[in-house]
């Protein structure tokens, strides 16, 4: 008892000391945790407190009444998702469309960033990293209206193909349902290049010159010295990435599908995200909505946790 009472007198100074520490530091950097401060409250607001919304997967939820009057269902919305009979191809086009971006997609801009930083031309390299990451900021409404005009009969795609004698026939690019991954895979790879690649350019970027410098006394061509330098100096980087890109298997860009997608097409162009739009905000089903979303959501969940632990032990570096 009384070695007992001895600890616990120990760990009190010592708790206390911790406390002064932590207010400490935090008083020292006051300035930036100010700074953090609206971040940490619109997260609070947008993300967290809706969080408690989730209790409607679990009732009939009719929008005339409040959630609480709402009587409890359990599981019913879930198991009605699995059964449905859309439910295996809407799986499939959501992980056939995101894996195809993993797998593809996701390699392009650490190859595009790696070209762009071997350019010694300053002038040609700012303009081509500029007109790289354009098209990033046209909204997918406006470059939907864009690729469906490009890519009808009497679009431009099709006078090129057909110049070069490619096709004999103007085809319906988005009229043809085994064509929309392809077209999915390309057009997010080509919105999203640019900026992709300028996490790694400045990555890059922060590589000691003094070990290229070596290098090059050691006569390393330019290649061995992007495989043995810039790639395992940004290892880091490209494993943060690929977690979060492994975690987003689920989400296969709703705005893109949304505008491209057609009552042809959709056959290979629903996923879960626009389907959980059309039930919910279309149809009214807000608690089979809610319910197919949180089911999303637990996905990427254990998706994230798969991730992180691969990275780990392939590549040594996670995010916790």
């Amino acid at each position: 008892m009384a070695r007992a009472v001895e600890k616990s007198n120990m760990i009190q100074p010592r708790q206390a000391k911790v406390s002064r520490t932590v207010l400490k530091k935090w008083w020292n950097q006051r300035y930036l945790q100010f700074m953090v401060l609206p971040g940490i409250l619109w997260m609070i607001i947008f993300n967290y407190i809706p969080m408690g919304g989730i209790v409607i997967a679990f009732k009939k939820y009719k929008i005339t009444k409040t959630i609480a009057e709402a009587p409890w269902v359990g599981f019913k919305y879930f198991k009605e998702f699995f059964q449905d009979t859309n439910f295996w191809d809407i799986m499939t086009n959501t992980l056939g469309i995101s894996l195809l971006k993993l797998v593809i997609g996701f390699p392009l801009p650490i190859i595009f960033a790696l070209l762009i930083n071997e350019i010694r031309g300053m002038k040609f390299k700012k303009v081509s990293q500029t007109i790289s990451y354009l098209p990033h900021f046209l909204s997918w409404v406006v470059l939907g209206g864009i690729l469906t005009s490009w890519l009808s009969k009497e679009g431009i795609i099709n006078d090129f193909f057909m110049a070069i004698h490619v096709i004999k026939e103007p085809i319906s690019f988005l009229g043809i349902p085994k064509y929309f991954w392809p077209l999915a895979l390309i057009t997010d790879s080509w919105k999203e290049l640019g900026w992709g690649a300028i996490i790694y350019l400045a990555a890059i970027t922060s590589v000691d010159q003094q070990i290229y410098e070596a290098a090059t006394v050691d006569g390393a061509s330019k290649f061995k010295k992007i495989i043995y330098i810039t790639l395992p100096s940004i290892t880091g980087t490209i494993a943060i990435m690929l977690i979060l890109q492994i975690a987003g298997l689920m989400n296969a860009n709703f705005d893109q599908m949304m505008n491209l997608k057609n009552q042809i097409n959709i056959s290979r162009s629903q996923v879960i995200d626009t389907y959980v739009y059309q039930v919910g905000m279309t149809n009214g089903k807000y608690s089979y909505a809610t319910a197919v979303g949180l089911f999303k959501s637990v996905i990427a969940l254990f998706l994230l946790l798969i991730g992180n632990t691969s990275c780990k032990k392939l590549l040594g570096r996670s995010l916790y």
